[in-house]
């Protein structure tokens, strides 16, 4: 039996020395961050996304280790376990195949078949299915021997042998191994429904091979039938089945063949086939919500990476009809300066009272960006923003440019005990106002204040485990926040808690440590904060700057076991630390490639890789990987639906991306569709092979239908 290490190594590409070396750092407690980024030499570069899946796949791997210990010593204690079992056992690859042989063993309720042994039919049982001869008595004479007072008649006794066989068949491993994998290839998934308009309407008459069903069909159809909507079945050639079901009980010489064939029937129906259904149905579940998932990871990455809008006072603005529109202006660090309520839209309609107040705010505070929000009244919201904009900027001759941003999550974060930790003297419809605006400005910073399952840049995730989603997304964001580096003295313990190796209270006592002892003046001084041990520091030092540091290096993302390194980097370069600061060192490379890389890595007591990620780091330190990313779209004017034409370029922004196409806004409320089919010339298994959220691209409209409120968008067809 190969090692866990070895089936990983196989399954990732992986070398396997390298996924001995990530095993053993996840078992010392290391975290995935800090092993993708301190630990090259040891696995080989592996990122952060591979050593995830290895570590998934591992806790799988152990778990199914775990069950085949159980199983065998299930069955053992029963004195049933036999060298063909136990090899059986040890040689199940999933843990579909190791519940398949342990079936006849697992406790259950009492069945026909059990109590048809009970009344001693065992026997009979047996006589029907391995006699031979060709001249046996007929089986209901063979039957009268077995009537008793609980066996009124022959043909009782008949019925409790075929129960007893029924269920022996039901029970075989390597017949249901092979009748799962028949129906996997052949099944159809069938569905049936009567809306004549709505949801579901597709799937009124619907039928799919159950070996190409595509993920977002699988959980549309599960929720349809959840909802009482869909009538939902497997459908395949029972004949073809019973063929496989014949070939594993009835020997071609058998005296009883017809009994034999009610038998497998019987067993089909009534035990075999509703029990593989609900195992497949399961299984597409279980991929579909795998896959799902993945695509809101996917999704959930390129949002929190999306570049901030720096050196701008915000106005964040949360569109509403009946209750106003909210206002809050934040500064360039995020600090809220003024707040206002207008009602611009219905059933109020005060415009022009609305802009002497939104011309204030903007006039006292400097304003120069305005983030709407994309919720209820957004599109009227947008339009009378613009058509401030216009106004303001002839009266005043300055630009203000806006952005329609995503408040997925605003209300939860709003309504939350961070948002009321926060702004406590603010009512919950405030705070959506500031976190709208702090989005523009550092959209990590705000969305980490949030619930990942909240941002809504996936499908049915209220559908998903909600254990395993959670696990997922929580990795992609502290995944993001280690790339991007935290402010050791400006950051919220929102943001500390998802810096890798910093827990909840650790990120507490950090900022109770800034405030009674004031900024940090280097990384060292983490040592000092209660509950923040060498591991803990070893974890997380890394992740975190001190951008007022006396120590250059303690702005940057080189690790404090690696300073000597740096500093003999430099030293065999020739060069000085005020040359790091003052961005002198832009000939580094030259200089190390002239000596050699390994010699040179090798001088400084690290890797090449390491090596490697100093040197990227001393070229620019404290800069924010974030800024190299396209910037965001701001917009001065507005488009309307109406004003869109069949054959229009447009430029817009990706907003979620799914397995169907692509969402992208191109101005209007409405954010338009690319079908799959329309984003690349070259063919493409799923869209987020060629485009991720945030993504800046040129589309053509293709229709529009302004009654659906449905906008067709190609991308390979654009200008």
């Amino acid at each position: 039996m190969q090692s866990i290490e070895k089936i990983l190594s196989d399954e990732l590409g992986q070398r396997f020395e390298a996924v001995e070396q990530v095993v053993k750092l996840l078992d010392e407690g290391n975290t995935v961050p800090f092993i993708a980024r301190y630990r090259k030499e040891m696995h080989g570069s592996m990122d952060d996304q591979t050593i995830r899946q290895l570590a998934d796949r591992l806790a799988y791997l152990r778990n199914l280790e775990q069950r085949r210990q159980e199983v065998a010593e299930a069955i053992a204690a029963q004195e049933k376990l036999t060298d063909e079992i136990q090899n059986a056992i040890d040689n199940a690859k999933t843990l579909a195949e190791i519940e398949d042989i342990y079936r006849p063993y697992r406790p259950k309720r009492r069945t026909r078949a059990m109590i048809a042994k009970e009344r001693g039919l065992e026997p009979l049982a047996l006589i029907l299915k391995d006699t031979m001869q060709t001249d046996a008595k007929p089986i209901l004479e063979v039957a009268q021997d077995f009537v008793t007072d609980e066996v009124e008649d022959a043909q009782a006794a008949l019925s409790g042998a075929s129960d007893i066989l029924a269920e022996m068949l039901s029970e075989d491993a390597d017949l249901r191994a092979k009748l799962r994998e028949f129906i996997w290839k052949n099944a159809v998934l069938q569905t049936k429904g009567e809306e004549e308009d709505g949801t579901y309407k597709m799937y009124n008459d619907f039928s799919e091979p159950v070996k190409k069903l595509q993920s977002h069909r699988i959980l549309a159809i599960n929720r349809g039938e959840k909802e009482d909507k869909l009538k939902v079945s497997l459908v395949l050639d029972d004949e073809q089945a019973q063929i496989i079901m014949r070939r594993a009980i009835i020997h071609p010489k058998s005296s009883y063949n017809k009994e034999l064939r009610e038998v497998c029937l019987d067993s089909y129906n009534r035990l075999i086939f509703p029990s593989l259904e609900r195992e497949i149905r399961s299984d597409l579940t279980d991929k579909a919500n795998e896959q799902a998932i993945h695509t809101f990871a996917v999704n959930l990455r390129p949002l929190l990476m999306q570049p901030p809008v720096r050196g701008k006072v915000t106005l964040g603005f949360d569109p509403a009809y009946r209750t106003g529109c909210k206002l809050a202006v934040v500064d360039e660090t995020g600090k809220v300066l003024e707040t206002s309520v207008i009602y611009p839209t219905p059933p109020h309609n005060k415009t022009e009272e609305a802009k002497k107040i939104l011309e204030k705010l903007c006039k006292n505070n400097n304003v120069s960006c305005i983030a709407i929000g994309n919720g209820t009244a957004s599109k009227e919201s947008e339009m009378f923003v613009a058509e401030f904009i216009k106004e303001y900027s002839q009266k005043y001759s300055n630009d203000i440019q806006y952005m329609v941003v995503s408040e997925a999550g605003a209300s939860v974060y709003s309504a939350s005990k961070l948002g009321a930790e926060e702004f406590p003297d603010y009512d919950v419809s405030l705070r959506s106002a500031v976190s709208i605006a702090r989005r523009l400005q550092d959209p990590l910073a705000e969305l980490v204040k949030i619930d990942p399952k909240a941002i809504g840049v996936g499908q049915y995730q209220h559908d998903m485990p909600q254990a395993r989603l959670g696990e997922t997304l929580d990795g992609v964001v502290e995944d993001c926040v280690s790339a991007v580096g935290v402010d050791l003295n400006t950051a919220s313990p929102a943001l500390l808690v998802r810096v890798a190796g910093v827990s909840k209270t650790v990120s507490k006592n950090i900022t109770e440590f800034r405030e009674q002892n004031g900024r940090f003046e280097s990384r060292k001084q983490l040592l000092k904060v209660k509950g923040l041990g060498p591991k803990a520091y070893e974890q997380c030092a890394g992740f975190l700057r001190v951008l007022t540091s006396d120590e250059v290096l303690d702005r940057t993302a080189v690790h404090p076991e690696s300073y000597e390194a740096a500093k003999n980097l430099l030293k065999a370069c020739s060069y000085t630390e005020s040359d790091v600061i003052n961005g002198n060192i832009s000939d580094i490379m030259q200089r190390i490639e002239s000596t050699g890389k390994a010699e040179i890595a090798q001088k400084c007591g690290v890797g090449v890789p390491t090596l490697m990620d100093i040197v990227s780091e001393l070229q620019k330190p404290g800069r924010d990987p974030r800024d190299s990313l396209p910037q965001p779209v701001l917009r001065s004017d507005v488009v309307h639906l109406e004003d869109l034409r069949d054959g229009m370029d447009m430029v817009g922004t990706v907003r979620n991306v799914t397995d169907f196409g692509a969402f992208v806004d191109i101005g209007v409320h409405q954010d338009g569709l690319v079908h799959i089919s329309e984003i690349s010339d070259k063919y493409i298994k799923h869209p987020s092979e060629v485009l991720t959220v945030g993504d800046i691209v040129n589309v053509k409209v293709m229709s529009v239908d302004s009654k659906t409120k449905r906008i067709a968008l190609s991308i390979k067809k654009a200008q």
